[in-house]
Parts: C-alpha cells; sequence; structure tokens
C-alpha cells in the first residue's frame, strides 16, 4: 500500500512482550508484599492502561492499574497494601526481559528499509531503552518520544506526544500509519492526531473480550504483526 511517508511503532506488546510470566511475578509481589492475592493476572491484563490516570512513576501506575484490578475482582485492599504490592511487583519485573513479539522484528526492518520511524511509547526513558537495547532495536527510529509524566510528556492517547513526533520527523499526520496493540491508547491517540492506525491487539492475553465494532475504529485491524506487510 502507497501513501505513507512514516510509520510509528508503539513498543510494549506491539514489538515486544515480556519474557517474565505474570501470574508468577504477580504471586511473587503479593508475597513480598506479605498479603493474600487480591485479584488475578487476567484481572490485571483486562485493564485498559489509557483508562488510568497519568503515573509519575512505575509504582504510581502500578498502584492505578492494581487499584482498578481490585475493583474488578470485587476486593477493597487498603492504599497502603496496594502500594506494597506496587512497589514489590516493580522490585521483581525486569525490564530488559523481552522478546520480539511474533513477526514483529520482520516488521520493524521492512518498515525501516521503507520509511521514516518513528517510537511512541508510554513509559520513562531508561526503562523503554532497556527494553529496546535488549531488543538490538536502539538505533532503529529516527524519533523516539518516551511519555512520562515525571519527564513532562503526557502519555498515550494524548495527540501532544503523536504531534511531536510527527514535528520532529516532518511529516503530516494523514501520512503517517500508527502501529500498536492498544485501541484506548494507540488507535484513539493516531486518530486524536489526524494519522491512520494499524490495530494489533493481542488475542493470547487472558483480558477482556476484544470488541468486534470499537469505537473508532481503526484505519487497519491486523491478526499479527506479520500482516503489517500488507498494509505498507
Amino acid at each position: 500500500m502507497t501513501g505513507f511517508d512514516a510509520v510509528c511503532f508503539d513498543l510494549d506488546g506491539t514489538l515486544c512482550v515480556s519474557d517474565q510470566d505474570p501470574a508468577e511475578l504477580l504471586d511473587a509481589a503479593f508475597a513480598r508484599a506479605d498479603t493474600d492475592p487480591l485479584f488475578s493476572a487476567a484481572d490485571v491484563a483486562a485493564v485498559d492502561p489509557a483508562d488510568l490516570p497519568p503515573a509519575d512513576s512505575d509504582v504510581e501506575f502500578q498502584c492505578f492499574r492494581f487499584g482498578a484490578s481490585a475493583d474488578r475482582a470485587g476486593t477493597d485492599p487498603s492504599a497502603a497494601t496496594i502500594t506494597a504490592v506496587a512497589e514489590a511487583y516493580v522490585e521483581a519485573h525486569d525490564p530488559t526481559a523481552v522478546s520480539f513479539r511474533v513477526g514483529a522484528r520482520d516488521a520493524l526492518e521492512y518498515a525501516r528499509e521503507r520509511y521514516d520511524l518513528a517510537l511512541v511509547t508510554n513509559g520513562g526513558r531508561e526503562t523503554q531503552r532497556a527494553k529496546q537495547a535488549a531488543l538490538g532495536i536502539t538505533d532503529h527510529f529516527d524519533v523516539e518520544v518516551y511519555c512520562d509524566p515525571s519527564a513532562g510528556v503526557v502519555p498515550k492517547p494524548d495527540p501532544v506526544p503523536f504531534r511531536t513526533a510527527l514535528d520532529e520527523l516532518g511529516v503530516r499526520a494523514d501520512a503517517t500509519l500508527k502501529v500498536g496493540d492498544s485501541h484506548g491508547a494507540d488507535v484513539v491517540g493516531a486518530h486524536n492526531a489526524g494519522m491512520a492506525s494499524a490495530w494489533v491487539p493481542r488475542r493470547e492475553l487472558p483480558s477482556a473480550e476484544l470488541p468486534s465494532d470499537p469505537d473508532p475504529a481503526p484505519t487497519h485491524r491486523l491478526d499479527s504483526m506479520t500482516d503489517l506487510h500488507g498494509v505498507i
């Protein structure tokens, strides 16, 4: 397909996936915090980060996410307990324990040969760059935008980080494709900025049922990262 001058990728869940088992990681966090399990990994996976308030740190983000997970599970832990679990989770989580999502390496290299590339990802620069280093892609992007409120960069789906990437690339929004696994963050954010979107949800996650008719509708809905070749 022609018509694009640039491709903008998300990182987590789109290009890479964690090698750490989410259920084991959560169990370890509960054990370190000395509390009974309050929610399941499925409850956590069903929380859309785009629905959470902006967080100023990894621990605060997990507090918001775990609070929403507890609501889903029908438990009512104290703020102190949620904070203890969040701190233990962040301590146990290894940002370098990542691998390419199936098809993502080839899709990225294919796009890199043909387009200007941007990375727009929620998360602090240090953490996200560690993931890029583990994947060997620290030099793959012409522009990188790390959405981190503590650094003054609002998270997706706010259009500001997308527009920052467009300005730095020097390309039009309507000539840029955003590729991401999150409808709430990537598709909504891209459309807020006037960009086209390729939504690549991860069907293997124990998350809430994926909507068949999401609003807004993505420009392209793909079954896997391998299918990106047919879009670009």
